[in-house]
């Protein structure tokens, strides 16, 4: 049976990496009291829910301008992936939602499964000021990676990088 966790509010939430560039395990980790999940994402997952939110962050400025926030309790900003580091899945698919009724963004992660299993999910709610703090640490994360090829988008290796393009391969 598929199980649903949810973390509401999230004390902690990051995406972080182990490992050497070109080699690196990305990672989305959240907690809530003392219950810590971590999940195995891929490196463009990141990256487009980088992106993601930062356009949700945008549309909910735009739909209510000025609004005041309301009161949320301090949160340090503190990115560091935590012990234990042991996931709980693979993720297939993320959402994002957001709440007008407790003003959270929710994060939602399915499990990557084949098409005729149900995958296990887990919701990480976090307030605007968390997610606002996140994006950058999302995409200093992904940065910190391999170079990327002006000419054909792929990662560069430190060995050196043999680009489609420059030998007319790729249109």
């Amino acid at each position: 049976m598929p199980r649903h966790i949810e973390l509401n509010p999230v004390s902690h939430i990051t995406i972080g990496t182990v490992g050497e560039p070109g080699n690196r395990t990305f990672y989305l980790q959240g907690s809530h009291s003392r219950d810590i999940v971590t999940l195995t994402i891929e490196k463009q997952h990141a990256v487009m829910l980088a992106s993601s939110l930062d356009y949700l962050l945008n549309d909910l400025e735009q739909a209510a301008p000025g609004r005041p926030e309301p009161q949320t309790d301090a949160w340090m900003g503190d990115h560091r992936l935590r012990e234990p580091l042991e996931p709980m899945f693979r993720v297939g698919n993320l959402n994002l939602g957001y709440s007008e009724e407790v003003h959270r963004i929710v994060v939602v992660a399915y499990e990557l499964v084949d098409e005729e299993d149900e995958s296990d999910v887990v919701s990480f709610w976090a307030s605007k000021e968390q997610i606002q703090a996140l994006i950058p640490h999302i995409q200093s994360v992904v940065k910190a990676g391999r170079p990327i090829c002006g000419n054909c988008g792929e990662a560069v290796d430190r060995s050196g990088h043999f680009c489609p393009r420059r030998n007319g391969h790729l249109h």
